[in-house]
């Protein structure tokens, strides 16, 4: 008789019948759990896009803690709107890019700017041709692609250049914008918001979207039992239970990021040693996981 694991989710149900190994490599992968400000920033960025283009787009700043989960909202919305091919009037094969999705490089540089998004496109180009001709490849790229929206990643990278490099380098954002209309997002820790200071006609361009921590209530508990069903653990651990819950917060400090290590940790541990459910020890066992934005190290008990 197949034995049903009711606490996983379907793939779950499989990966559970491996051997520890490949159970434990399983949990390491890139998981998306849809919780409600997910939906509601990927329901935002779909209004973005959708709307009718004009020259001055709204444009959308996304700021918070490292390792809240940014990074995670646009590459699942990236996913969702991958690359697909489509044949012109001439019956020649075009490649539709709706998002391009580039990582912002660690300074204020116009050229670096360009040289990001044309990496995002993995196609060819010269990283040492003149500023004029990458910037002439971006604008045709995006032209050929239909790019829809853009989205720089990392966007605080930008406040490392003088103020004369951070203005330079948003005035060629804000022409991309301008020129090909379509809506800007940009994406990075808080002090991001910083940048749009300097110009007030660039500030009122950008609306903004702050992530903040888990307060421990009755969402936490929900965002627990979905991360307990993609955790390959044989037995039932009720992550959403009273006392679980509190620490695991206690010890997350409601950063996403922490709390999605914290628990493979745990239940790597409870795979290993054949526990197959997180316990109340197992967790308290990891308190030494460090919290984002700690300024002490803290110790690995060995």
């Amino acid at each position: 008789m197949e034995i049903v694991y009711k606490h996983l989710n379907d793939q779950c149900q499989d990966i559970v019948l491996l051997d520890a190994k490949d159970r434990i490599r399983y949990m390491h992968k890139d998981i998306l759990i849809e919780y409600p400000k997910i939906k509601e920033i990927h329901s935002l960025l779909n209004q973005l896009m959708d709307r009718p283009k004009k020259p001055r787009m709204q444009n959308l700043l996304i700021i918070g803690e490292s390792n809240i989960g940014k990074t995670s909202i646009i590459t699942s919305f990236e996913k969702k709107h991958h690359s697909y091919g489509i044949e012109d009037e001439n019956e020649m094969s075009v490649i539709v890019r709706p998002v391009i999705l580039a990582l912002a490089s660690d300074n204020a540089d116009v050229k670096d700017l360009y040289t990001s998004i044309l990496e995002a496109f993995w196609s060819p180009f010269n990283p040492g041709d003149t500023l004029v001709k990458l910037r002439h490849q971006v604008f045709h790229q995006m032209q050929e692609c239909n790019v829809k929206i853009l989205i720089i990643d990392e966007i605080h990278h930008f406040l490392r250049g003088t103020s004369k490099q951070q203005r330079n380098v948003m005035d060629a954002l804000k022409n991309i914008g301008t020129k090909l209309m379509i809506p800007i997002v940009g994406v990075g820790l808080r002090e991001a918001s910083l940048i749009l200071t300097s110009d007030p006609q660039l500030s009122s361009r950008f609306d903004l979207i702050k992530l903040s921590k888990w307060e421990l209530n009755k969402d936490f508990r929900v965002l627990l039992q979905a991360f307990e069903k993609r955790l390959s653990l044989k037995k039932p651990s009720n992550l959403a239970s009273k006392e679980k819950a509190t620490l695991l917060h206690m010890i997350s400090q409601g950063n996403l990021g922490n709390l999605h290590r914290l628990l493979i940790e745990c239940a790597s541990y409870a795979i290993e040693n054949e526990i197959e459910e997180i316990t109340l020890d197992i967790i308290n066992k990891f308190k030494w996981i460090k919290p984002t934005n700690s300024l002490t190290p803290r110790e690995i008990p060995i």
